[in-house]
């Protein structure tokens, strides 16, 4: 029997906003856009896959080909994409809202003006162009070339978009080493239970994050309960997505992901459980983080500094130091005037 950690809890508390200018519904759901994934040429399903690969390296192969199976389904808002059509529900107001109790809020209609986001694993664009209508910077990351060019291809029917919103297939450890310190928030949304190695993960992003930067992560815990839902009910009984789309051996829970973080220098500040309604497709914030989380942290400002030993030779030397100031009798063996 598989021994499972003990998942905690903890309910962080962020601003609410009604103004939601990144919803898909006018931009993404309009009868143009819909069209344009039908028209992506299927022989990216037959092409020798493009990954990009670091000697050590966050990527699983057998995960990059079942992502590149499906690159041209991104934008496919009832295909095996729906279920992370529907959480912008949620993670966009829960990105912004962390984001603006650092930042403030900068222009009114573009609350992330001037602030600098990295969406790791961005596949088609589904999180990227949403941030971007925020008004932030976003640079989406994916290893698969053809979710790039897909992202890429979606994004050209929003001009606004094309000077905060970009794209580069590659890993976030490539990226790590051209651009250390240089971003306000990493998002990385789905992901953390596609990769090989988290903490190569972590540590890349505490690399790549400005001092007091944020991280926002979704992911499914490591559970019963999600294996039951998330890969039985979700994969092979309802199929919202395609059959062997997670391994359970890779879920894990938010104890264990916060240790993890901790240990990189990034520190948890909120931790929320999400449910998805398989009925609706549609999801909500719930107290119980057993199945699906989302989990905002920030890396430290100041790295703490060890100190260091004394020798014997200073210790002395500071004690004479300190009793002369002190006005104190010199020391034995002292000479005598």
């Amino acid at each position: 029997m598989v021994r499972l950690p003990k998942s905690g809890k903890r309910v962080g508390t962020v601003v609410r906003l009604t103004a939601v200018p990144w919803r898909t519904t006018e931009y993404a759901h309009s009868p143009k856009r819909q069209e344009f994934w039908r028209n992506i040429p299927r022989s990216a399903k037959s092409r020798t896959m493009s990954v990009h690969t670091a000697s050590q390296s966050t990527l699983d192969p057998s995960e990059t080909k079942k992502f590149q199976l499906l690159a041209d389904k991104w934008w496919d808002v009832q295909g095996e994409f729906a279920a992370l059509h529907s959480m912008n529900d949620l993670r966009v107001p829960f990105i912004r809202d962390n984001l603006l109790n650092v930042h403030g809020g900068q222009q009114w209609g573009r609350p992330l003006s001037g602030i600098r986001i990295l969406d790791v694993g961005c596949g088609g664009g589904l999180l990227t162009e949403p941030l971007g209508r925020l008004g932030a910077y976003v640079l989406g990351i994916d290893p698969v070339e053809d979710s790039i060019r897909t992202a890429e291809l979606h994004g050209s029917f929003d001009p606004a978009l094309m000077e905060r919103v970009h794209y580069r297939a590659c890993t976030l450890e490539e990226l790590s080493e051209e651009e250390a310190e240089g971003f306000d928030a990493v998002v990385a949304s789905e992901v953390v239970e596609h990769l090989a190695d988290v903490e190569i993960f972590a540590c890349c992003c505490h690399q790549v994050l400005k001092p007091g930067g944020s991280l926002f992560i979704t992911t499914i815990n490591k559970t019963y309960l999600s294996y039951a839902l998330a890969i039985v009910a979700a994969e092979r009984i309802l199929r919202i997505v395609p059959n062997g789309t997670h391994d359970w051996e890779k879920f894990i829970s938010p104890v264990d992901l916060e240790r993890l973080l901790e240990s990189n220098g990034l520190s948890s500040e909120s931790v929320r459980g999400m449910l998805l309604n398989p009925l609706t497709g549609s999801w909500r914030w719930t107290e119980s983080t057993a199945i699906n989380y989302a989990l905002h942290a920030v890396k430290q400002r100041q790295e703490p500094q060890p100190e260091r030993a004394q020798s014997p030779a200073e210790t002395e030397g500071h004690t004479g130091e300190a009793e002369a100031r002190a006005g104190g009798a010199p020391g034995p063996g002292a000479g005598h005037n």
